[in-house]
């Protein structure tokens, strides 16, 4: 492990944080093939790891039952006033904060390695890209790490004497007293876990946690809460949004980048197949988009992350075939089942289910089981360059330039297939207003309609408002070379509760369209909602789908989005004087279209 470390404050803050936790020792990643099988081997010895014989170098965890998912009523944004973090955001003052946590973190490393993470958003070296430092107990953590960042010793280099780093410290909580055997999954109980963020000083503190985007601290801590809070300081975006590469025939190239909340199948559409001919989808990213305004005027986007972390439950050949293909081999899987010929299983799998496995919780499990095999989210770890369909220039250091936003939701009734807005200021209103009925993914009772703004209600690192008026000035800047914004709902449904589009493949169909309303190929007509495809201009050769069924798709109930207003009245009053004029001229003028 010969990593030197020559910058002054980083030196100084793992001297700090070792004299604070009290590790054993301290590892300093390199980021190097050699260290990761080193970890994994330490990872089997502690029988954390289970080795899978059907998939190469791939292996299966079992969480604690108490840590298989991000906890948002443990999550805080500590800003100095509690105004600044906004009425979405949890709040505890950071002197407080701090006091609590230090009292947790005291001595919290015992019997443990310290492992000293440096990581780049971004590819090493882009403009775009940001450096952060991980500081872990968690060799589980380690390796994610590794897949989902560039942890590297050259990040170091980059670092020099005097860079800036974002400091990122995490403890699973649990130390170990001499001779104390560990446990398969250590973690604090739910009271004690602290996923707090600290904007104004670029700070991720981290406790009681070893899962998922409450450990790993490049994931949605440091690529949106504290990158948006950055973004908004610094001119740039920070977006909950994934990134793809459309081609047509005529090989011109379309970037799109995609905000929809979790359960719109926004991973499939990243990894999406085309079902028109002659036209070609490739994935840049299917979560997070960092994006700066480029030379030419236009927006760029770079993916931060290195891999995907995905919900695997629901992922098959016939949902998102180039997800499965991503999965074959060099993959993290957390609380799956384990089938006898050792294979990794989750609900919603192709073929059939086995007759026996080792379930989640590591019991036995069959058909006849009354609880699911997998947890409801289980999770793969995988690389994006395994990606069949990554794209060759996802790596680009000035990032590709976005020609378009979509919004979307899942919504059973009332939204169309598919509308352009009519400007950037009634997109920012479609963003600002994004809902979707609650399913199995979200909390809170199914059905339930949830205003989720631009897919940013859990990750935005300081007081919507502001994150709504953000957007209006990045307009300004872009003028006439702004993204064109569009919104879809996939999920529309007929009377008799069946789905009306096919979606997956199949919605490469209204991809087109937009393509071709950027390219002004295509008309549209005016709606109180916003410009709708005219008839027969949405591809629909060699789909089986009946002109009933397209007139309910893009049909509008104007009684139906009357209906909605006092839910977007609502939703805007908790912004109180932070919500911008603009939104509310934006209101007014759809209420007055709605007539």
């Amino acid at each position: 492990m010969n990593v030197t470390v020559k910058n002054e404050k980083l030196n100084k803050w793992i001297k700090e944080v070792a004299e604070l936790c009290r590790p054993d020792s301290i590892y300093i990643c390199n980021g190097s093939r050699e260290e990761y099988n080193f970890m994994i081997d330490n990872l089997l010895k502690s029988g954390l790891a289970i080795p899978l014989r059907k998939r190469p170098n791939s292996f299966l965890f079992r969480s604690d039952p108490s840590d298989v998912a991000r906890v948002e009523d443990h999550t805080y944004i500590s800003t100095t006033s509690k105004d600044e973090a906004g009425p979405t955001n949890n709040w505890i003052e950071p002197g407080e904060l701090k006091k609590t946590m230090l009292d947790l973190y005291k001595g919290s490393m015992k019997g443990r390695t310290m492992y000293v993470i440096p990581f780049s958003m971004g590819p090493i070296g882009s403009p775009i890209s940001k450096i952060g430092i991980e500081i872990s107990d968690s060799p589980y953590v380690v390796i994610n790490m590794h897949i989902m960042t560039r942890v590297s010793s050259r990040v170091l280099d980059l670092l020099g004497t005097n860079g800036e780093f974002i400091p990122c410290l995490h403890s699973v909580g649990a130390p170990l007293a001499e001779g104390q055997k560990d446990t398969k999954w250590p973690c604090a109980p739910i009271e004690k876990k602290y996923i707090s963020h600290f904007p104004e000083e670029n700070l991720i503190w981290s406790y009681g946690s070893g899962y998922g985007g409450n450990a790993l601290l490049g994931k949605k801590c440091l690529a949106l809460r504290i990158a948006s809070a950055m973004a908004k300081r610094e001119g740039w975006m920070a977006e909950h949004m994934l990134i793809l590469r459309l081609t047509n025939p005529a090989g011109k190239q379309y970037h799109i980048a995609a905000a929809f909340p979790s359960a719109c199948g926004k991973t499939n559409l990243a990894m999406m197949q085309p079902s028109i001919p002659g036209w070609k989808c490739e994935c840049i990213g299917d979560d997070i988009a960092w994006m700066k305004i480029g030379p030419d005027g236009r927006l760029h986007a770079i993916n931060p992350e290195n891999g995907f972390f995905g919900v695997a439950p629901g992922t098959s050949y016939s949902t998102n075939p180039m997800a499965m293909d991503t999965l074959k081999e060099n993959v993290i899987f957390t609380n799956c089942a384990l089938t006898d010929d050792g294979d990794v299983w989750w609900e919603g799998m192709d073929g059939e289910e086995p007759s026996h496995a080792i379930d989640w919780k590591g019991r036995d499990w069959t058909p006849e089981s009354t609880e699911d095999a997998a947890h409801a989210n289980a999770r793969f770890t995988a690389p994006a360059s395994q990606c069949p369909v990554i794209c060759k220039d996802w790596e680009k250091p000035e990032g590709v330039p976005i020609d378009i936003f979509i919004f979307g939701g899942r919504r059973t009734g009332v939204v169309p297939l598919v509308y352009e807005t009519y400007n950037w200021d009634h997109g920012v209103f479609s963003g600002a207003t994004a809902a979707s009925e609650t399913t199995a993914a979200n909390i809170g009772a199914v059905g339930n309609l949830r205003r989720d703004p631009f897919a940013m209600k859990p990750f935005c690192g300081y007081n919507m408002g502001d994150y709504f008026r953000h957007w209006f000035n990045m307009g300004d800047r872009l003028g006439s070379k702004a993204p064109r914004i569009f919104y879809v709902n996939w999920f529309r449904k007929s009377s008799d509760g069946k789905f009306l589009w096919p979606g997956f493949s199949d919605n490469s169909r209204v991809l087109k369209w937009m393509c071709e309303r950027v390219e002004g190929k295509v008309g549209a007509q005016k709606t109180p909602i916003g410009l709708l495809p005219d008839e027969g201009d949405i591809d629909l050769s060699g789909l089986d789908i009946s002109r009933e069924n397209m007139r309910e798709l893009m049909s509008i109930d104007t009684n139906e989005w009357k209906a909605e207003i006092p839910d977007i009245e609502n939703h805007f009053s908790v912004f109180g004087n932070r919500l911008p004029e603009r939104l509310k001229k934006q209101l007014q003028e759809f209420i007055q279209r709605l007539g």
